[in-house]
C-alpha cells in the first residue's frame, strides 16, 4: 500500500482563459512554502508534479527542503482543452465543470484514465502536485463518483489517497475553496 499526497498548486499568476502556463503570483508562492512546511516532515518523499510551470514551482517548495528534484509526469497534467482560443478555452472548461464523465468526448475520458493509471501506479508513499480537475478525477474515482466536479480543492490544499490492492482509496479531503474560471 502507498500513500499519495495530492497537491493542488498555488494560485497562479494569471487564470486559465488568460494564460497557457502562467506560473505562481506572490500568493501562490506563500501557499507554496506553506504547504511545504506542512508536508516536509513526512519526507524526504519521492516528488512528482505535472509539467506545468505552477505546479513544478509549487514542488519546488519541497524540493529546496529536501534537496531533490521532482519527477515531471506528465499523465497528472492539467485537462487537455480542445480549443486553442484562450477565451473560448475558459467557456469550454465552465462548460464541462457541471457535467459527468461519461458524457464527455474520448479523448477525455481517456485523459482521465491516464491520470488514474498514473496515481495507481505509484508504489510507495508520494507526493504529487497536480490540478484541480484532474484531483476531481481521482477523487471521484476513489468515491465511484461520475461527476466532473465532486470537489472544489483549495490552492496547496493536500488529499489523501491510499493505492491499495490497484486501487485508489480516499483517505481525506483537502481544504476546499472557491476557484473561478475566467
Amino acid at each position: 500500500m502507498s500513500r499519495i499526497y495530492l497537491v493542488r498548486h498555488g494560485r497562479a499568476a494569471a487564470d486559465w482563459g488568460s494564460h497557457v502556463d502562467p506560473g505562481l503570483d506572490d500568493v501562490g508562492r506563500t501557499q507554496a512554502e506553506a504547504m511545504a512546511s506542512e508536508l516536509a516532515p513526512k519526507g524526504p518523499l519521492p516528488l512528482v508534479a505535472s509539467p506545468l510551470r505552477r505546479t513544478r514551482e509549487t514542488a519546488a517548495a519541497l524540493e529546496r527542503r529536501w534537496e531533490l528534484g521532482a519527477r515531471i509526469e506528465p499523465r497528472v497534467g492539467e485537462i487537455p482543452s480542445p480549443v486553442e482560443d484562450l477565451a473560448a478555452r475558459a467557456e469550454w472548461l465552465r462548460g464541462i465543470m457541471p457535467c459527468r464523465w461519461p458524457e464527455l468526448a474520448e479523448p477525455l475520458q481517456r485523459w482521465r484514465e491516464a491520470v488514474i493509471e498514473a496515481l495507481r501506479a505509484l508504489s510507495e508513499d508520494t507526493i504529487v502536485v497536480s490540478h484541480y480537475i484532474a484531483i476531481n478525477v481521482a477523487v471521484g474515482h476513489a468515491l465511484g463518483d461520475a461527476r466532473v466536479t465532486c470537489f472544489r480543492p483549495d490552492y496547496c490544499s493536500c488529499t489523501l489517497l491510499d493505492v491499495a490492492d490497484g486501487r485508489l482509496v480516499l483517505i481525506e479531503l483537502g481544504a476546499q475553496g472557491a476557484t473561478r474560471v475566467l
